[in-house]
């Protein structure tokens, strides 16, 4: 076990080589063993060689078709490569395989949003939104979904909670704007569009939006 978690670390250092190379010796060591062939596989998808990762995913279900994080490995895989039903498949599978963490159920929803599901994303990015509350893309995500499903008032909700994680967020402010709109509050709209251009000037939805407004309120 020792040689995954150096190989895990040297992993996070963006010390590849040295990474597979621990990872190698791990799977030489235990080749029944499908915990050696997952990390391998994350590292080939840290370095986009998704070809490789797949089959290093692959194996390890072959050895354990319960292993979750091989289904969620896979997933991301396929997901990296816009293959989105079938990286559905595999994070439905992780899930149903126990992995309980916010970004499988992030992972799930995104592949729904880019399906243009978004009814079908809402209940797995609340759950991420559960699991990981302080996490700025996951809370944005939702909230997006949420003003998708036409949930404007929970929509306001949870972008206010973004700006609290990051005051910065032009893309919070962005959308606050746009609630401010479905509320017909004008002023309001104004002032959460200028702020995101304000943080962000290159912001070309705000930018339009706000011109659109104070066109509105002039005439």
């Amino acid at each position: 076990m020792d040689k995954l978690k150096q190989g895990i670390e040297q992993m996070q250092n963006h010390n590849y080589e040295e990474a597979a190379k621990l990872f190698t010796e791990a799977i030489d060591e235990n080749p029944k063993e499908p915990v050696g062939y997952i990390n391998f596989g994350n590292l080939l998808t840290h370095m986009n060689d998704h070809e490789r990762a797949a089959r290093f995913f692959h194996r390890a279900i072959e050895l354990d078709d319960t292993a979750a994080t091989a289904y969620y490995g896979l997933g991301n895989v396929y997901y990296e490569q816009e293959k989105y039903t079938k990286a559905q498949e595999q994070f439905i599978q992780a899930i149903q395989q126990g992995l309980d963490e916010a970004d499988v159920h992030f992972m799930l929803g995104m592949t729904f949003i880019h399906q243009e599901y978004v009814k079908l994303a809402l209940p797995y990015l609340l759950r991420a939104s559960e699991l990981a509350p302080e996490d700025v893309d996951v809370q944005f995500q939702y909230g997006l979904c949420l003003a998708q499903n036409g949930q404007i008032d929970q929509a306001e909700h949870v972008m206010n909670h973004v700006l609290q994680l990051e005051e910065q967020h032009s893309d919070a402010h962005y959308n606050l704007g746009v609630v401010a709109l479905h509320q017909e509050n004008a002023q309001k709209a104004l002032e959460h569009f200028s702020k995101a251009l304000e943080i962000n000037p290159e912001h070309m939805l705000a930018a339009h939006a706000k011109g659109q407004v104070e066109q509105a309120l002039n005439e």
